[in-house]
């Protein structure tokens, strides 16, 4: 048991680092070549925060652990939410001035009332993958045009967002950078499902259980990163805008994986129980940041905290459903 928890430990840091890698060649070699800042952060910076849900996802999915895939997407985006924020506004209040932000929420509400309307009967199949991905390359469209108009008025979030692509970065360094990024991502995530399904058969988690916990809170390690950073450099937005887009990104990228590459029954505890918790965290952010405060204070941080305790209490009290 101890080697699987040891192994699981390296892979996650590897999948961490090695995806943080990979976005960094990735948006160095597209400013190299030209492409606008603005696309690069919108779509490259974006999605990066992602890409370890996304390969664990397709690796899950390969293995036959849908539950474990579709419990990442869930468990990742109550962990965005609860974990994350509340650690993030414990630290300093966040306040939501960005209108490409406040655009956004009512978009993650949609696409997460989507995923109750696609889990709803516990299956997740082929078409529904691939209307999740059709739904995601027009979400990006979408924002790529809300931004360049909130761009033209200086939108701070945008601003924030072009202000982290790298610069001055060779094409060599890029290309190394992106191509040690796609080899050890893959390797990393097969490390890291392999050694959780070994400690949940030690405990007896579910599949679904081990995805809602030790690698939903994994993965979510990027946007715990790029959140205090954002905050500790007083970009409010940045750290709120990692979480809404990665919670859309989960939804209809991560979630389409499964989808597309294993047709699955999924458990019922998915949508009877996990899905119920994320939606309500949803509205509630959703509340915090369009209500007359747009803020997310200490109290209000210190509650989403709570109830991201308790939730992951009642998991460990229940691993087995």
């Amino acid at each position: 048991m101890f080697e699987a928890v040891a192994f699981l430990i390296v892979g996650l840091v590897l999948l961490v680092w090695s995806a943080d890698k990979l976005v960094f060649g990735a948006a160095a070699l597209a400013r190299n070549v030209g492409i606008s800042p603005l696309v690069i952060g919108m779509t490259i910076l974006a999605m990066g925060s992602s890409a370890p849900e996304m390969m664990v996802s397709a690796t899950a999915a390969l293995d036959g652990k849908t539950d474990t895939a579709v419990g990442n997407v869930i468990g990742s985006n109550i962990a965005n939410i609860a974990l994350i924020l509340g650690i993030t506004a414990l630290i300093k209040p966040l306040s939501i001035s960005s209108p490409v932000l406040r655009r956004e929420l009512p978009l993650m509400m949609g696409v997460t009332l989507l995923a109750g309307l696609l889990l709803w009967d516990s299956y997740l199949g082929f078409y529904e993958g691939v209307l999740l991905f059709v739904l995601f390359t027009v979400f990006i469209l979408a924002m790529l045009r809300i931004s360049r108009n909130e761009k033209k008025n200086g939108d701070a979030f945008i601003e924030e967002q072009e202000s982290e692509i790298p610069e001055g970065v060779s094409n060599a360094k890029a290309g190394i950078w992106v191509v040690v990024g796609l080899i050890l991502l893959p390797f990393a995530a097969n490390m890291l499902v392999d050694n959780a399904v070994v400690i949940a058969k030690i405990f007896g988690m579910s599949d679904l259980v081990i995805g809602l916990t030790i690698i939903a809170v994994g993965t979510s390690l990027p946007e715990l990163a790029a959140s205090l950073a954002g905050v500790l450099k007083g970009e409010d937005d940045m750290a709120v805008g990692n979480i809404i887009g990665s919670n859309v990104f989960n939804i209809l990228a991560v979630m389409g994986i499964p989808g597309i590459l294993n047709p699955s029954v999924l458990s019922e505890y998915a949508m009877g129980r996990d899905f119920w918790v994320m939606l309500a965290l949803s509205l509630l952010l959703v509340a915090m940041a369009l209500g007359k405060s747009r803020s997310i204070n200490r109290f209000e941080g210190t509650f989403l905290f709570a109830c991201f305790i308790a939730y992951q209490g009642y998991l460990l009290m229940n691993m087995s459903a």
